[in-house]
Formats: structure tokens, sequence, C-alpha cells
């Protein structure tokens, strides 16, 4: 009984196709990458070199009005932007801002949302005509709300009192009554769109079927509201309020048109421009402008961990 020998020189049997080098995987890389270098150099020159000047003098002495005296401060202006009186304020003054304007936004672009959610005539011009504050220039928006409503002899609430309550109606300054309020209501008006049509995607992308079948066990739209709305809409509610605290804490439009930093409504981006226009202190506006980039960072983070979840539950 004889076996079959291999031939030491006997060709191996066919395999399938060979995958690409490590080199040619890497030129192809580069192919596809090529074409999007010009908008990266573009955005590095843009943004991170004035990024790096102004770390770098936030760690120098450098006022114009002392021009003999420039040099390696340290962290002496960041201690400087810490410890100052006016820098706490407007820190403080900051957050309440950015809470109060997120909060308020929040609720009302949630009220809106389910509204425009229902089916009824003209819906789409309804969607449209919300939209249109977030779209007007900011700097447009805040004149709009000092001359035009908040005016103590011309705006539209006085006259609305005045029409209302007759000739003896009060007549209050709306701003200096209550400038912090006047800043918050102006932005809540121009950022609740936003909000708005974030939590109108979210309610949009709710499965119907699993509401339809709460709606036949009996549930009331409270509770369908409560235990199923809600907490497929938190994801969203998180996104919104992160993204729009990141715009708000760099507001400085509504803040210098309405009430010039003054009546205690200055915030951060107010008080780095007062620091650097009037004062000259370009390291100490700069040590601010950094603890505005890091609070800024530090809410970008926890937005974008939202969005990744958001495409995570997307996916599956």
């Amino acid at each position: 009984m004889s076996s079959a020998v291999e031939s030491p020189t006997a060709k191996p049997a066919a395999e399938g196709p060979k995958k690409p080098s490590r080199a040619l995987a890497k030129s192809g890389a580069w192919a596809r990458r090529a074409p999007l270098l010009p908008a990266l150099v573009f955005m590095i020159i843009v943004t991170q070199i004035p990024f790096l000047a102004t770390l770098f003098i936030s760690f120098m002495h450098w006022n114009a009005y002392y021009p003999d005296d420039r040099g390696f401060a340290g962290i002496d202006n960041f201690k400087s932007v810490l410890t100052d009186v006016d820098a706490r304020s407007a820190i403080l003054v900051t957050i309440g801002l950015t809470v109060g304007v997120v909060l308020v936004s929040l609720v009302l672009g949630l009220a809106i949302a389910l509204l425009l959610d229902r089916k009824f005539r003209g819906r789409g011009v309804a969607r449209t005509l919300m939209i249109t504050p977030f779209l007007i220039v900011p700097v447009a928006a805040a004149l709009l709300w000092k001359h035009a409503l908040y005016n103590a002899q011309y705006g539209l609430f006085n006259g609305v009192l005045k029409f209302v309550l007759g000739d003896n109606a009060p007549q209050p300054d709306w701003i200096s009554n209550h400038p912090l309020i006047a800043i918050i209501v102006s932005l809540v008006w121009q950022w609740t769109p936003f909000m708005m049509l974030i939590l109108l995607a979210g309610l949009q992308s709710r499965p119907m079927d699993v509401v339809e079948a709460a709606k036949i066990d009996g549930a009331s739209s409270w509770q369908i509201f409560t235990n199923m709305t809600l907490p497929h809409l938190r994801q969203y509610i998180e996104l919104s309020g992160l993204l729009g605290a990141i715009y708000i804490v760099q507001n400085f439009d509504s803040v210098f048109t309405i009430t010039s930093g003054g009546l205690g409504t200055a915030n951060l981006p107010y008080y780095i421009y007062q620091t650097f226009y009037s004062a000259h202190d370009y390291g100490t506006a700069s040590a601010a402008g950094v603890i505005v980039v890091i609070g800024t960072i530090i809410i970008a983070t926890f937005a974008l961990r939202t969005v990744l979840s958001l495409f995570r539950e997307e996916t599956r």
C-alpha cells in the first residue's frame, strides 16, 4: 500500500487576495487627508496662534501705561484676576446670567416644542416665526430691546402700560430699575428658539408606537410626559443646556449694548474688554481671557460627551 509523499518543490495552494502593503495604505490615507490640510493650517493660524499669544501674554507684566515695566510675571496676573473685587463680581454675574438664561430658555423652549410637535394648520409658518429671534444679529437684538422695548419715553412696554392704564400709568425705567433682568429677558428671547429646535428634534425621534400603546393602556397625558417623554428628552435637554451655556458665558453684545457694563451687570467678557481697552493692562486681560477659555472648554467637554452618547443611541 503506497502513500503519496509531497514533493518539497510543490507549489503551495492558491491563497486569497493579498492585503495592501502598509506603505500603500499610508499613501492612500494621506491622499484622502491632503485636501483637508489647507483648511487645517488655516484653522491653526486663525485660532491656535492667537490663543498661544494670549497664553504667553497672560504670564507677563504688560501694561501700555508702563512700557518700561515689562517682564515675566508668573501666575501674578491670574492671582490678581481671582482676587480682584471687580473680577469676582464679574464671575458671579457671568454665572448668574448663564444659569438664569439657560434655565428659563430650556423651560420655554420645551413648552413651545411640545406645542409645535402637535399637528395644526399653519404649523410650518409658526415654526419659522419661532426661529426668527435666533437669526437676528446679537447687537441688533440688543439695540431692539434697549430702544424699541425698554425705553422709558417711547418704548413699547411703557406704551402698552399707558394704553391699558391710561395717562396716569407708571412709566418705569426698565433698564435702570432691573438691569440684570433686562439683559436676561433679551437673551432668553434670543436663545429660546435654539433650545426649542433641539428639543423639537428630540420629540420627533420618540417611538410613537410605544406612546400609542401607553394611550391604549389608559395612561394620561401627564403620565406619558413624565414617564416617557422627559426620560427620552434627557440627553437633548443636557445638550441644549450645555451648548447654550457655552455661548452665553462668552456673551458681550447684550451687556455692552444695553447697560454698558454698569449697574452691576459687567460679566467676564466685559471685564476683559474694560481691562484691555480702558486700563491697557494686557497681561491681566489675557489672564482673564484664559480663565474664560478654560471654563468654556470644561462646558464643551460635557457637551461633546452628550453628543457622542446621542449618536451611540441612534446607532443601536
